[in-house]
């Protein structure tokens, strides 16, 4: 089964963090990475750029409408998405305690509903 561990935090601002907490991080990710790919669970991943790179598109009553930045105001942003093929719910917990994410924010894990796969949803 497919499940989604989407990763959120607190952005940080401009020169907040020091390079060195940065290229640990970088790092952190970059093995927690290669045991999902090496395990074979690993479908997909994504750090995603800060919250004032988003620009959000709805078509609400009809209407086209493009805005920039998140549609909600938080605290906590998206940050990144792992998308991960596990036998089951303990075991996408398992990776989730495991993922670096969790030190400083919050690992949701969602199970996906359906998948699109080779362009058919399944």
């Amino acid at each position: 089964m497919r499940y989604s561990l989407l990763l959120h935090n607190r952005e940080p601002g401009e020169g907040e963090l020091d390079p060195e907490v940065i290229t640990a991080m970088q790092e952190a990710f970059g093995a927690y990475g290669r045991a999902l790919h090496s395990a074979g669970v690993l479908v997909a991943g994504e750090v995603l750029q800060f919250s004032h790179a988003t620009t959000t598109v709805t078509q609400r009553e009809g209407t086209l409408q493009v805005q920039d930045g998140p549609f909600a105001e938080t605290k906590e942003a998206l940050a990144g998405i792992f998308v991960i093929d596990v036998p089951d719910l303990d075991a996408a917990l398992a990776w989730a305690e495991k993922c670096p994410g969790a030190s400083y924010g919050t690992v949701e894990v969602r199970p996906a509903a359906t998948s699109l796969i080779d362009g058919a949803w399944t």
